[in-house]
């Protein structure tokens, strides 16, 4: 573990207090005592500078904290413990919880942000507050505890919202012993016959091994978490009507009793019983991630969609809806089957993925009013039979995020679809959509978020008009056979990052994008080396103006062959790192491994691969 000097430690400690400010005289002496509390351990700096960042900048309320810190150390081996457990007893009460819920995660876990949130809220920890959602709430006690540096981001999103993070193991730690005391939760790794007898109100389960389905039917846990990451593991049954939260990573739950205080369901399975999901009347979150045998290759359209029953229309609980495979929606019932006074309106649905074919008639928008998320698969040239409706979608006035996938040429898609005005991101995959229509994208007012995948739009020029794009910040260009991009400054005044993948006819990055002013970053992935190039020329040419600030990262991955004959594909970034993958293997591997390799490359040595 690396230790700081006493002059380190100091200046970690103003930074995280008073940030750019200086430490006051007064609060200065005092300030060295907790310093030197620390012993130059960083964690322990950033946790204490955390919880004083949040007081009073007063001597009485500093002193309060310096006695605390130390009638509660004893010994040495003490120290670093007992002044993260202050931090963590100085939460304020909202925070405890949340904070105390991140020990169920395994050790080094990237905990995904917006299944922490769901879980917060299934649990009850999330208060609901006048004008802001659950979810808003829930973020804003994340950013709380980031500040308190209880919390590290492990990933951000295209435009810098936090998609994951982690807690340090020491952190982890305390709050596994906390939690042991007030049975808040157990962590175990153990089969559960051998668990310690008594209730145990929330069980995560971190196991290596199988164990018998009928020791998980008996448990009185009412929320129970597990966590596999390496291998799908046999059916378990799951006979509880307590039952508020099952989270199973790879494993597929037979849920035997109507569980009717269930509120979250994430779990693996292709068909899980979807038609009898109406009966958790309380499901406020409903994920089923991919298995092996979900998607059946024989289908005409790549995969046979799940189906979901008529009746979750009239689940007024659900808040989200992911569905790693597509998925068929029925229509909502007619308001006159239904009877006027009876009309269910789902106002808590913010997230709806991935649906087969939506039709969005009209009365789908007044059905999900609130929706912010919407991922959508159409098999078929969706325009052909006119039944769709997509000019509808602009009556989902609060939607946010889009994703398109397209599985055969719809040229036209575009003309047929009217996209709500408070669109931030917008996803395109395949579709061979003509450059001409792009237009229509770009005069979306609040559109930050662009991403064109697998030949989204056709065709070897891109030229855009002024006054497109004006929010624009990301943008992502995937697997096109655009050749020639012109484009200059103008035209994505307020970009910040820009993505080019597998764009292997593409000539050049247009060297007025490096005069955006707003410019952070440039990535190239397997592209043309004059590609490249032209990457590496705008930033020499902005670091001539002063600019260093602007980034360039390029990775390459091209065919090639191994010294013993061995041929493959061979993957190398920089610096100087490779893979390399049998050229035996399927298209859907390759495509896999384009996919995967930016973010694995850079954990690759060059010893351990030859060329």
């Amino acid at each position: 573990m690396h230790f700081l000097n006493e002059e380190l430690s100091w200046k970690l400690f103003c930074g995280k207090v008073f940030g750019e400010d200086c430490c006051p005289p007064e609060l200065e002496e005092i300030g060295k005592r907790f310093v030197q509390h620390c012993k130059g351990l960083p964690l322990a700096i950033v946790v204490i500078g955390g919880l004083l960042s949040k007081l009073p900048r007063t001597q009485e309320d500093w002193r309060n904290v310096a006695e605390n810190l130390s009638s509660v150390i004893t010994s040495k081996d003490e120290q670093y413990s007992k002044i993260l457990s202050l931090s963590y007893n100085n939460l304020p009460h909202h925070l405890k919880g949340c904070f105390l819920y991140m020990g169920v995660f395994p050790k080094d876990y990237n905990i995904c942000v917006s299944t922490l949130v769901r879980l917060w809220i299934s649990e009850g920890f999330i208060k609901l507050v006048k004008f802001k959602t659950l979810e808003d709430v829930a973020e804003e006690y994340l950013l709380d505890l980031i500040e308190r540096s209880l919390v590290m981001i492990s990933e951000k999103r295209s435009i810098g919202k936090i998609k994951a993070c982690k807690i340090h193991d020491l952190l982890r730690d305390l709050l596994l012993s906390e939690a042991e005391k007030e049975r808040f939760y157990l962590v175990t790794s153990r089969k559960l016959d051998c668990l310690p007898q008594g209730t145990v109100r929330r069980l995560s389960i971190h196991e290596k091994f199988l164990f018998g389905s009928e020791i998980l039917s008996s448990s009185p846990s009412r929320s129970m978490l597990r966590f596999r990451e390496k291998k799908y593991i046999l059916p378990e049954v799951i006979n509880s009507r307590l039952i508020r939260v099952l989270h199973m990573v790879k494993v597929r739950p037979s849920v035997k009793q109507v569980a009717l205080n269930l509120r979250y369901l994430n779990t693996c399975d292709d068909s899980m019983s979807l038609h009898s999901i109406h009966k958790f009347r309380n499901l406020q979150t409903l994920h089923i991630q991919l298995y092996p045998f979900s998607f059946v290759y024989s289908s005409p359209h790549g995969v046979i969609p799940l189906d979901l029953p008529p009746e979750i229309w009239k689940m007024k609980q659900l808040r989200h809806v992911q569905l790693d495979a597509t998925a068929n929606l029925p229509d909502p019932p007619c308001a006159e089957i239904e009877g006027e006074n009876s009309v269910v309106v789902l106002e808590n649905l913010q997230t709806l993925s991935l649906i087969n074919n939506f039709r969005c008639k009209v009365e789908v928008p007044k059905r999900i009013p609130n929706l912010k998320k919407l991922g959508i698969f159409y098999g078929k040239e969706p325009m052909v039979c006119g039944c769709y409706c997509l000019n509808n979608l602009v009556c989902l006035d609060k939607l946010e995020a889009l994703k398109c996938i397209l599985y055969w040429k719809s040229p036209s898609f575009l003309k047929n679809v009217t996209f709500p005005t408070l669109l931030k991101k917008l996803t395109l995959v395949s579709g061979f959509i003509p450059w001409e229509d792009i237009t229509i994208v770009g005069s979306l007012p609040n559109l930050q978020v662009l991403k064109l995948k697998r030949f989204a739009f056709l065709g070897p020029e891109w030229e855009p008009n002024e006054g497109e794009f004006l929010e624009l910040k990301f943008l992502l260009l995937e697997l096109s056979n655009l050749k020639y991009w012109r484009a200059d400054s103008i035209h994505f005044p307020k970009l910040e990052r820009l993505f080019i993948k597998d764009c292997r006819d593409l000539e050049e990055i247009p060297s007025g994008i490096g005069e955006i002013t707003t410019l952070q970053s440039i990535e190239v992935y397997n592209s043309k080396d004059s590609l490249e190039t032209s990457a590496k020329e705008i930033q020499e040419t902005q670091q001539s103006f002063g600019n260093d600030d602007l980034q360039v990262r390029i990775v390459q991955v091209r065919v090639g062959s191994r010294h013993d004959g061995f041929d493959g594909l061979v993957c190398h970034g920089m610096p100087n790192v490779f893979i390399i993958v049998p050229d035996r293997w399927k298209i859907s591997s390759f495509i896999l491994i384009q996919s995967s390799v930016p973010k694995k490359v850079e954990r690759l040595n060059k010893r351990d691969y030859r060329e």
